[in-house]
């Protein structure tokens, strides 16, 4: 049989209130950072990853259309030139 030492159950209360205000204290901490984080990059303005693709998509074509109009213009003046 085990005997009850009341310090040492005072003892083991005592760590256990206090491995549980650390973990409460941890979580709060944890929601607070995420919290402020969400303010600090809610004012800033984002893409999303598609907004980005689509418009990479279009400076590719506009890029491309720009080098057919560059051949072209090349082709012109050289045959305008005697």
């Amino acid at each position: 049989m085990q005997s009850q030492n009341p310090l040492i159950a005072d003892f083991v209360k005592l760590a256990n209130s206090a491995a549980g205000t650390f973990a409460g204290m941890t979580r709060e901490a944890r929601e607070a950072a995420r919290e402020r984080a969400k303010e600090a990059f809610g004012g800033m303005d984002f893409v999303t990853r598609e907004e980005f693709d689509t418009v990479k998509a279009m400076a590719a074509k506009a890029r491309e259309e720009a080098e057919d109009l560059k051949a072209r213009v090349l082709a012109l003046e050289a045959k305008s030139k005697p």
